[in-house]
């Protein structure tokens, strides 16, 4: 006779239960964590939206009046700071800056942020860690420099000076991104279209490329916006007022007795529409193009 063992059932607890959306929702409307998110926000949106609301305030009401509320709302500022102060011809030199800067870092920045991902090559890491360096020198240092090889070149009192000068500045922060992005992209898949008979450059422009489209985006957007709010280098390199940009047209409206607030407040709103305009149309791609370099680095 023989006695079949068997062994007593383990009770292993159940594995633990995802919370449903009923319960999310509960703790998502619990008093307490409801306060401590909303409360925040709510501070530091005021803190952020009270100074543009003065601004805009200030450029649409009439000289003279004290009202919060502006009514009725007139325009005579905006007329003053683009005819009379020239900021027609400030907004253009800081767009062809703006688009100049935004292309070659964009392009720059690609080829570079490729070549740093994809081949090795004797001193990358020592250049790599250059590159993290030059985000340590403030951007005043590079002025004597670059002042003094834009006066022997020519450049100085010209947009093509500016914009040289401001890819300089922003290239190196522009490839580490970048090359961080190209690391986060299967190179198996370059090599599948490479065995299928493409060249390097064709699998890049055909494979690499179309996936590098948030990157891209986020890198162009923040050159472009960089190179519209840069102030240091366009008030020491152009001293002739038909290529100031917005900026040092904005510093030049600031009397030294007597400051127009409306128009300078008018000048204010002309200078930050076309940035809010940029982050509100990339804003989603900003978000994953930063998220996708943040994978890799």
């Amino acid at each position: 006779m023989t006695e079949t063992l068997t062994r007593p059932p383990v009770n292993t607890p159940p594995p633990p239960r995802k919370p449903t959306k009923r319960r999310r929702r509960a703790v998502a409307e619990e008093p307490g964590k409801r306060w401590l998110i909303h409360v925040p926000l709510v501070v530091y949106l005021l803190f952020t939206l009270i100074p543009f609301y003065w601004m805009i305030v200030f450029a649409v009401r009439p000289t003279g009046s004290t009202q919060l509320v502006p009514w009725p709302i007139t325009l005579e500022h905006f007329d003053t700071v683009w005819n009379d102060i020239g900021f027609g011809i400030f907004f253009y030199n800081s767009v062809m800056i703006g688009l100049g800067v935004l292309v070659f870092v964009t392009i720059l920045s690609t080829m570079g942020g490729y070549a740093l991902a994809r081949f090795k090559f004797r001193g990358q890491r020592v250049f790599l860690l250059a590159l993290l360096c030059t985000q340590f020198i403030p951007g005043a240092m590079m002025l004597i420099p670059l002042f003094v090889i834009f006066k022997g070149a020519g450049l100085l009192n010209s947009l093509t000076g500016l914009v040289i000068a401001e890819v300089a500045f922003q290239l190196p922060l522009a490839l580490i991104l970048m090359s961080g992005f190209v690391r986060n992209i299967s190179y198996e898949l370059e090599e599948a279209a490479m065995v299928d008979g493409c060249s390097r450059m064709r699998a890049f422009f055909a494979v690499t490329l179309p996936q590098l489209k948030p990157a891209l985006v986020a890198v162009g957007s923040f050159a472009f916006i960089g190179a519209w709010n840069q102030f240091l280098f366009a008030l020491m390199f152009a001293s002739r007022q038909d290529k100031f940009t917005l900026p040092v047209g904005l510093s030049y409206a600031l009397g030294e007795f007597n400051t127009d607030f409306g128009a300078l407040a008018a000048g204010g709103v002309v200078a930050a529409v076309p940035v809010v305009l940029v982050f509100a149309v990339v804003q989603r791609f900003l978000v994953q193009g930063l998220s996708a370099g943040a994978v890799k680095g």
